[in-house]
């Protein structure tokens, strides 16, 4: 199981939104590159960025931000926002990330999905946010028809690494993550999933290390990291425990 530390990009500082509202702000730090090395100090494994102008704009707005990082951490990075197009992740996969995450192509243009990942194997995630129970798009603004489960099932056997679940009623508010939801969709693709929203405790941390959550990849977390409620030394060294008593 992999905890991610999350940086979202707004104006190229590391942010923090209110169930994906872009009015609801707060600036963690406003050098992204310093924050990613600190995860990196702190024992984390992986990191996870959004470039959430680019998620509004459907192309990169935080792209001097992002290669900053790059250079910064030796850590394998996963990246969503604005990436839309073969040429979009073939650049960026050029330019060092390990994990480039497709959201609203997902929806918009599934077989794109499935051409990436035969072009790009093992570096292509599918990100799925939902508000209701239904995906959103365009960056959380637009709601689409489509149930989570429906879209992640379209991606069965294609080679997507993992899919990671975003319930956006429960981003950045600290309510603790939706397991039944995630659960759910966890049990019904093959695909790994990484748990999104709400995450607040270590209590999620151990919730998520039960044997009915042994289907998940791993949690994202945000906010609960930057407010201190989540001490890095002791959430790692729970999930390290965990491995460790694992037969």
């Amino acid at each position: 199981m992999i905890l991610f530390p999350a940086i979202d990009l707004k104006d190229g500082q590391c942010v923090r939104l209110k169930l994906g509202d872009m009015d609801q702000a707060t600036i963690y730090n406003p050098d992204p590159a310093a924050q990613a090395k600190s995860f990196e100090d702190q024992g984390f494994e992986w990191l996870h960025v959004v470039d959430l102008d680019g998620a509004f704009a459907g192309e990169s707005r935080n792209g001097f931000a992002i290669d900053a990082i790059l250079k910064t951490t030796k850590n394998p990075v996963q990246l969503g926002g604005g990436i839309r197009t073969l040429d979009h992740i073939e650049a960026w996969l050029s330019r060092g990330l390990t994990r480039v995450i497709l959201g609203t192509v997902a929806v918009r243009n599934p077989a794109l999905v499935i051409e990436a990942c035969e072009k790009f194997p093992g570096q292509i995630a599918v990100g799925i946010d939902a508000k209701g129970g239904k995906v959103a798009v365009e960056g959380w603004a637009e709601a689409s028809e489509l149930g989570v489960i429906e879209l992640a099932k379209k991606f069965e056997g294609a080679g997507v690494t993992a899919i990671i679940y975003t319930d956006i009623d429960r981003d950045g508010i600290l309510t603790g993550i939706n397991w039944e939801s995630t659960l759910q969709l966890a049990e019904a693709v093959s695909i790994p999933v990484i748990a999104s929203g709400g995450l607040a405790s270590l209590d999620d941390i151990h919730r998520m290390l039960k044997p009915d959550a042994a289907r998940l990849e791993g949690a994202i977390s945000g906010r609960a990291l930057y407010d201190g409620r989540i001490d890095p030394t002791e959430a790692l060294a729970v999930i390290r425990a965990a491995k460790e008593a694992r037969p």
